[in-house]
């Protein structure tokens, strides 16, 4: 009887050695405690590796799950998510993608589709967001006047496929925004790329993204045998759809690291303040970054003008990063009266900027305004690897036809000596806002 025990545990302990070894010749075996759940800080997300793993749902960080319905409206459904789980798990906040969808400065309908850029304008702009309880999603109406509950000032934009990067984002904002190309219809359809079984997708074709979707986690050791499509590279990114609970594994799927398109189009919700952060926002671009002007170099300035309505303090300079890694230089000319006032100059403050996106820029020293004022902030930046440099607002399709750019006063140069104006030579407003407190 003994010597038979002994026989079992010898086969047992065979049938493990060659799992195991099975698992490594696979690459799914995983090192233990990879699964994080804790909280982390910016500097520790990026000074440290992460985890293999990582599941939000976990550590209480993921959003509600959304369904979009009939209505062309992941995108705006995957940023007010984004935003939300930006709170968690501190805070449970619901923001409405009703309001996102219908009320940006776009001239699209709600089921005509969007992407980060009208995202990005909608919210750099003060235009939201507002909360889901006063505009429900769905009813296709939005009422009017309801002011931001919340002041977004900034919002970074990722280098293409740069997972670590990805990674480091989800474990400090909580969720990544992204597109993927869905040949999907809706949470019942099937696809040759979507294994329904496992909650896999895999697209290795040509199409480009036409889908918005959260990155919520990632499995580094994720088998690639779970897919539909030959891949021999294990690992995946734990997405979240709008399409209801019952899409997938009740609402999240697996999007190998070998789609084509997933990490391409990133965009992070990273500084989201209350409301009583300033007074007034001076702006003339509601349509945010539509195009690009400059010289062929990346080195450029670029200034607009604005009359002050009373009593302010000039706090902070918001605009739009084209490239990566740029130097910028902020100035302010007071009772600004033709571009002769730019010279002579000297610069408030400078610094760099890593990755693309809208950065507000709270300014060291405040700039005192008066009531009527001509006041003009000018940013000279340097962007390598970008010809043009500035973010321009300007009408360049049916979506943006609504542009009107007689409210600005924006100027560009090369050497910060002779000025062009952008709304009379390039038909297009500067994205370049000021932000004030009353005094």
């Amino acid at each position: 009887m003994i010597k038979r025990i002994e026989i079992i545990l010898e086969i047992c302990l065979l049938v493990l050695v060659a799992w195991l070894a099975w698992s490594l010749a696979k690459g799914t075996a995983a090192p233990a405690e990879v699964w994080y759940q804790g909280e982390i800080t910016l500097a520790d997300a990026q000074a440290g590796t992460p985890p293999a793993r990582y599941d939000s749902r976990a550590a209480s960080r993921s959003p509600s799950v959304k369904d979009q319905g009939t209505l062309g409206t992941c995108w705006a459904l995957a940023a007010s998510s984004a935003m939300e789980a930006y709170f968690l798990p501190e805070e449970q906040l619901v923001f409405s993608a009703d309001h996102l969808s219908l009320k940006n400065n776009f001239a699209k309908e709600q089921n005509d589709g969007g992407d980060y850029t009208m995202v990005m304008a909608y919210l750099s702009g003060w235009q939201g967001p507002v909360w889901e309880a006063d505009d429900p999603y769905g009813d296709r109406f939005s009422p009017d006047g309801l002011a931001p509950v919340k002041h977004v000032q900034e919002m970074q934009m990722l280098k293409e496929k740069d997972y670590t990067a990805v990674k480091q984002a989800i474990l400090q904002y909580g969720a990544v925004q992204s597109s993927i190309y869905m040949d999907l219809k809706n949470a019942f359809s099937s696809s040759l790329y979507y294994n329904q079984l496992e909650y896999t997708y895999y697209y290795d074709g040509p199409e480009k993204a036409n889908h918005d979707i959260l990155i919520i986690g990632w499995d580094d050791y994720f088998d690639a045998s779970r897919f539909n499509r030959s891949t021999t590279k294990n690992g995946a990114f734990l997405c979240q759809n709008s399409w209801g609970e019952k899409f997938g594994d009740q609402g999240t799927f697996y999007v190998s690291y070998e789609d084509v398109n997933i990490g391409r189009n990133c965009i992070i919700y990273t500084d989201i303040q209350d409301t009583d952060n300033y007074d007034r926002l001076y702006q003339t671009d509601l349509c945010g970054w539509v195009g690009q002007l400059g010289y062929g170099d990346g080195d450029c300035f670029f200034a607009n003008v604005y009359e002050a309505k009373e009593e302010e303090t000039l706090e902070a300079v918001g605009f739009y990063n084209t490239g990566c890694d740029t130097g910028y230089s902020i100035y302010v000319v007071e009772e600004f009266e033709d571009t002769d006032s730019f010279l002579p100059r000297s610069p408030l403050q400078s610094g760099r900027i890593e990755q693309m996106g809208y950065y507000t820029i709270p300014l060291h020293q405040s700039i005192s305004l008066h009531p009527g004022e001509r006041f003009a902030v000018m940013v000279e930046i340097s962007t390598p690897n970008t010809m043009y440099p500035v973010a321009t607002e300007y009408a360049a399709d049916e979506a943006t036809k609504t542009v009107d750019i007689s409210d600005g006063e924006g100027y560009i140069s090369h050497n910060g000596v002779l000025w062009t104006r952008t709304e009379t030579e390039h038909e297009a407003n500067v994205c370049l806002k000021a932000y004030t407190k009353i005094r």
